[in-house]
Order: C-alpha cells, then sequence, then structure tokens
C-alpha cells in the first residue's frame, strides 16, 4: 500500500464498519460465529476457553471480538480425563484487550529483526552462521547458512530438551554439541533450534539481548506497548492463561501457568527466546500486520524498507513443494490459512492456540489468540477454528460481478460436486462459440473446474477445450477443458468453440465444480455467459432474464460478491 499523498505518512489502524473496509458484514459475522462454535464440547473439552478475533482489510480493523473465557479451569484430572472447572466467580471473560503467550508467533519478530540487519548489511543470507557464531560450527553445521536458519532448511531437528541443562552455558553447549539431523538444505524441517540460533546470531553482532532488540526496533516505534517478553506482574490481571503445567505432558512441573511464558525452553532461558516468549494482544498484532502490507511503515515510523519486507513474502523453498517459505514467514499454509491461503499470503501459528494471516493480495489480515493449552497441551488437537475463521475471511473480500447485480458462485463445500448447467439449445449445425467471463481460486488438483457438453439429452458429458485469458496476459489454451489452482483472484476471460454437430440433436453444456480433501480454496465465480450460433446470432445471454431463469443450479448460487 502506498503512503498517503497528504503527508508522506503510512496507513495507520482506524476502527470502522465492514462495508468501510471493503468487507461483507455477514460473513464477519459468521466468521464469529464458526470461532464460538469451538468453545463447546470437542469431544469432551473444548478446542479453547476463549479468543479474541481481529480481521481488517486496508487500514480498517472491521472485526474486533473477544469469546470464552481467559481463565475458566483450575487444571486437569489425570483420574478422569477432564478439566476442572474453577468457580463461576473465579473466572475470568475473555477481553478485547486480554494478552497472550505467542508461542511460536515470537519468531516473526525474531525473523524481523533479522531481517533488519540483512537490510543494513550486517547478515548476509547466504552467509555461514560460523562465520559470524564460530560456536555454532560444531558437531557438522558449518555449513549452514542463515538463510537456512529462517527458511527451516538448516536440518537441525525440531527440538532439545534445553530446560534440562541448569546453567544457561550448559544450554548453548547442547546446541553447540547437536548434529544436523539431515545434511543442510536437503530437507525442509520446522525447528525451534533455528531461530534459538538467530536469537544468538542477533545478540552477538549487535552486543545486545533480544529483548532489547525487540523494544527499541520494533514495539516502540510502532506504539506497541503490549508486546514485550517478560510481562510484569501488573499485567497478570490481562492474561490468559495457559497449561497446568506438570509431568508427563510438560517437561517441567509449574503447575498452573499464566503470565509466565509456556514454553519449557524460552522458560528455561529466562523467558527470552528467539522461538517464544513474546506476549502482546490482538490490537498490537494489528499494528503489525498494517506495518508489513505498508511495506515497513507505520504512521511516521518505518522499521523495514519495502523490499526488505518483500523478502518475507518470496518463497525461498523452491525445492520443497509444499513447504513455502519467506524469511521467518511460512507461506500458503492451508491447513491454518484456509481460503485466504495465496502463494503470497503469509503468517504463522503458535502452539499456544496463535495465529497472524496477511493476505497482501486482498490486503485483509485476520488475527485468532486462543488459549487452547488451558488446562492442558493435549485436549486440543488440529486447526479446525483457525482454517474456519480463515475461510470465512475469504468469503467476506468481495468479488465483484462483471455485470449486473449477481455472478454465479460454485460454494466452498469440501468433497462436494456442483454443477451449472445451460438449458438444451441449438446454435447450428456448424461451430457455436461459448464466451464468459471467470474467476477461479482452488486447491491444485484438489479443486477443478470443468466445461462439459452433451449432445443426448445429458446421458453422456465430454470436456470442451477453452481458452483463458487473463487482462494484460497472453491467453491461455485449456485443452482438457478444466481449470484449478491459483488464477491471481482476477476475472479471466474465456471462449469456447463448440463442435459442429452432424445431426439437429439439442446440445447442452454446464460447469462442473469438483472439490476433494480438506481444504477448497476460495472456489469459482461465472458471469456474464453467452452462447452464439455458427451464424453469429446470441442463442443464451445470461443477462436476458428469461435466459438466465433456465439455468439449473445445483450446488452454485447467484451472489452479488
Amino acid at each position: 500500500m502506498a503512503e498517503d499523498e497528504t503527508d508522506g505518512t503510512a496507513p495507520t489502524l482506524r476502527y470502522g464498519s465492514a462495508g468501510s473496509a471493503g468487507l461483507i458484514a455477514g460473513q464477519l459475522e459468521r466468521l464469529v460465529d464458526e470461532a464460538a462454535a469451538f468453545l463447546g464440547p470437542s469431544p469432551v473439552h473444548p478446542w479453547y476457553a476463549g479468543a479474541v478475533l481481529l480481521a481488517g482489510r486496508g487500514r480498517t480493523v472491521a472485526l474486533h471480538r473477544a469469546i470464552g473465557s481467559a481463565v475458566r479451569y483450575a487444571g486437569y484430572d489425570e483420574r478422569t480425563g477432564r478439566a476442572v472447572e474453577l468457580p463461576a466467580g473465579r473466572q475470568l471473560a475473555m477481553a478485547e484487550d486480554t494478552v497472550f503467550d505467542l508461542a511460536s508467533l515470537s519468531k516473526l519478530f525474531t525473523s524481523i529483526l533479522a531481517v533488519r540487519r540483512i537490510e543494513r548489511g550486517e547478515l548476509e543470507p547466504a552467509a555461514r552462521v560460523a562465520s559470524y557464531l564460530p560456536e555454532f560450527g560444531g558437531a557438522g553445521k558449518r555449513d549452514i547458512t542463515v538463510r537456512q536458519l529462517l527458511t527451516h532448511t538448516s536440518g537441525l531437528r525440531a527440538w532439545l530438551p534445553l530446560y534440562t541443562e541448569p546453567t544457561r552455558e550448559g544450554k548453548l553447549r547442547m546446541l553447540w554439541n547437536e548434529a544436523p539431523a539431515h545434511p543442510p538444505g536437503t530437507v525442509c524441517l520446522y525447528s525451534d533450534l533455528n531461530l534459538i540460533a538467530v536469537q544468538l546470531l542477533l545478540e552477538r553482532i549487535t552486543a545486545r539481548p533480544l529483548d532489547a532488540l525487540l523494544h527499541d526496533e520494533i514495539t516502540a516505534p510502532l506504539g506497541m506497548r503490549r508486546t514485550r517478553y517478560n510481562p510484569p506482574l501488573s499485567w497478570r490481571p490481562f492474561i490468559a492463561a495457559t497449561e497446568d503445567a506438570r509431568p508427563p505432558w510438560s517437561g517441567l512441573d509449574r503447575g498452573p501457568v499464566r503470565g509466565e511464558v509456556h514454553d519449557e525452553n524460552a522458560y528455561a532461558l529466562g523467558g527470552v527466546a528467539g522461538h517464544a516468549g513474546v506476549f502482546s494482544t490482538a490490537r498490537d498484532l494489528a499494528v503489525l500486520a498494517r506495518t508489513l502490507l505498508n511495506g515497513g511503515a507505520y504512521g511516521a515510523a518505518r522499521i523495514l524498507r519495502p523490499e526488505s519486507v518483500e523478502l518475507m513474502f518470496t518463497d525461498f523453498n523452491g525445492a520443497f513443494p509444499g513447504e513455502p517459505h519467506g524469511l521467518g514467514f511460512e507461506l500458503c499454509r492451508r491447513w491454518y490459512m484456509g481460503a485466504m491461503a495465496t502463494p503470497r499470503t503469509a503468517g504463522h501459528t503458535g502452539f499456544t492456540g496463535t495465529s497472524l494471516v496477511l493476505d497482501p493480495t486482498t490486503d485483509s489480515f485476520l488475527i485468532l489468540l486462543g488459549n487452547s493449552v488451558h488446562p492442558m497441551r493435549g485436549l486440543r488437537s488440529g486447526s479446525a477454528p483457525r482454517v474456519a475463521c480463515a475461510d470465512r475471511m475469504a468469503r467476506a473480500v468481495p468479488v465483484l460481478p462483471v455485470r449486473g447485480a449477481t455472478a454465479w458462485f460454485s460454494g466452498m463445500a469440501s468433497g462436494a460436486t456442483a454443477t451449472l448447467t445451460l438449458p438444451e439449445m441449438d446454435p447450428g449445425p456448424g461451430r457455436g462459440r461459448l464466451s464468459c467471463a471467470l474467476w477461479w481460486d482452488t486447491v491444485p488438483d484438489r479443486g477443478t473446474l470443468f466445461l462439459e457438453m452433451s449432445v443426448d439429452a445429458g446421458g453422456g458429458w465430454r470436456p470442451v477445450p477453452f481458452t483463458t485469458v487473463r487482462p494484460g496476459h497472453d491467453p491461455l489454451r485449456r485443452p482438457a477443458g478444466s481449470v484449478t489452482g491459483w488464477s491471481g483472484r482476477v476475472w479471466h476471460r474465456v471462449t469456447a468453440d463448440l463442435p459442429a454437430r452432424r445431426d439437429a440433436a439439442a446440445l447442452r453444456l454446464r460447469w462442473r465444480y469438483a472439490t476433494s480433501g480438506p481444504y477448497t480454496g476460495r472456489g469459482v465465480y461465472v458471469d456474464d455467459l453467452r452462447i452464439e450460433g455458427d451464424d453469429g446470432r446470441t442463442v443464451f445471454d445470461e443477462s436476458r432474464r428469461r435466459d438466465s431463469a433456465r439455468l439449473h443450479a445445483d450446488g452454485w448460487s447467484a451472489s452479488p460478491d
């Protein structure tokens, strides 16, 4: 997004209606309903006790809502396998300004600090980490690069129990002596150790602790006053509870945790770690989201240049299909981004139940902060609330029809087939022609749109090859009569030559959308559908009421957005 033309500052957040954000109000309300559904037992315990939801587009926060409880449970009863609820008077409702342990969302802050060093020329992404931090180079880690740490391609395993060593020196020795599980650069393996190493690297080259860097270079310039490591005791009444931490599910026996970092290794490192330990609110994270979508600036403050921010939205893991990653940020992860996922959608999750999703394609952002390890980490699994909310947020961004008030929408159901069938028609014995506008965004090969024809009253269907043209691009021939995957979320023009027929049998055409797997993408839209005969006459025109009324929609709907 460009800076304001009036004063040269970057856009800052404001609260406003869904309409002022260019979003659909009803979809945002359904987002809240989707999130609230996970407050119920599943099967005997909610996914989270509560959550704070924040969603917006451009500079407008259109949704900021708290649901459920920040503190609900006294602990976990191993004998019954159930959470033990506090008396109602001791429970605490979730609030919009509740502070959360972000867990692995902390990695984003560490990554931003590293990219700042890259921007200043103090770090080189392709350089060996050991050239800055010689101790790190032992046990086969000599060739690991800075970029490999930030893209999780270092080959290091996911985790080490650093908390078992009583001294900081012992913890570091465990890392220095750790050998890669795979040769560097050969696999993508998510690892806390990567960002702990980035922390040590930053602290070495700056001679400053990570928490001071966070404050001075990110939170203070951006006015993020509720974001920090090791929150003071005065914050405790505003912090969501995490876990009743005790063996066997926790590595440390700490009892109910609230206001201290949940992650054992971060706790053992004094609460300040590159992989975990940051506490924040949804509002503060929205400021960070807006800053990155602005290209690194917020108001009069700039923490990164646009080209540096671009490093976070650029995939460096092309060699590892299914694992796209910018510097620090995950890209296009449908398992929590849902239908918001595009090749440039960036984000991260945190083990405590947190997530942040940024979609530069639509300039939109979604924050879900939940306390899903309260009172015990093993009671919730998967990322269903994150996906449900992200799907609804994607649906809240309108797809405006190219002609008239509505376009035909395929829906976003998984494991379904939806058909939009034209009436029987006679375009003449020669070649007729179909034309329409088409918009699609599906999971590649898991959501496919087919154009098909039948000349025997719908008894048998065969594919019709067609051509798509995206504005400003060359035409693309679709010989299989189908499209799937990413189209840029813009309207394409479609043309198809209908085969000549040897007899007078009536012709039928249909669009068929088939999905499989747990994720579907944003779906398909068809608009401005026309058929011309071989003599140029208009045989079917969707804009004519008498023609549109003859369309048969099974699973499709006429949508204004």
